[in-house]
């Protein structure tokens, strides 16, 4: 695969990605997917499951060809001509936010609302069908899953490619550990913390430590946390 795309210029990867998409670009698929209800991959407007796209940033070296090939894919999508950013990106992102690249993404962002200085580590992976908001100074682990999109359970249903999407809201001041898995319509309020690789399938409310599958609340933080930042490790509170 490797020694193709080396032979390929970057005109050939548009044509060749958008050939493959269908000429489908995203500002004009992506609405019917905010809808509550159950909807069909092949109604009007709508890729099939065979034409869905994961957008993955990979490398960042300038005058690289992921780069390139990546500026090519995106420019077909969105129609933004210069070299993306994450404001270019996401519906909103506010100041000093930071992913660690490998980014996958559904919409490659469109439907991601970051608040200011988020930080996601490597991996992130953001189902994002319909809206997905994080808080100011959330920091998300690797290998974090937000998934805003569902299929039904009944087979027949699934069969028929029914989807339904339900927004994820993560509050301010949040910590997700590593390989944590958020279902679609969960709300995590401000300054809870959830454990490495639970799967949250309800709301967590704010100020808690939740662990576990499916996520639980383990207990409050308090003043516990006050006084110790890591087992019987105290805080020197002079040095802060």
């Amino acid at each position: 695969m490797g020694g193709v795309l080396v032979d390929l210029d970057i005109e050939d990867c548009k044509r060749a990605f958008k050939e493959y998409l269908g000429y489908y670009r995203i500002d004009e698929i992506i609405d019917p997917c905010h809808q509550k209800g159950i909807y069909g991959d092949l109604e009007e407007g709508i890729l099939s499951a065979e034409d869905f796209r994961q957008i993955v940033l990979s490398e960042s070296r300038p005058g690289s060809l992921a780069e390139d090939v990546d500026r090519a894919m995106w420019h077909i999508l969105t129609g933004i001509e210069e070299d993306h950013t994450l404001k270019d990106m996401f519906a909103e992102i506010g100041e000093d936010c930071y992913i660690e690249p490998p980014l996958h993404a559904n919409w490659a962002g469109k439907n991601v609302h970051f608040g200011k200085y988020v930080y996601a580590n490597f991996n992130v992976t953001f189902v994002d069908d319909t809206h997905i908001y994080v808080g100011d100074y959330t920091m998300l682990g690797p290998n974090v899953v937000i998934a805003t999109g569902g299929h039904p359970i009944l087979p027949e249903l699934r069969q028929q490619g029914m989807q339904y999407n339900m927004p994820v809201h993560i509050g301010s001041n949040c910590w997700l550990g590593a390989g944590v898995i958020v279902m679609p319509g969960v709300t995590i309020g401000d300054n809870s913390v959830i454990g490495a690789g639970s799967v949250v399938t309800k709301d967590i409310p704010s100020g808690v430590v939740a662990v576990g599958n499916p996520c639980r609340v383990l207990r409050e933080v308090g003043e516990h946390d006050r006084i110790y930042y890591y087992k019987d490790r105290k805080i020197d509170w002079g040095l802060l």
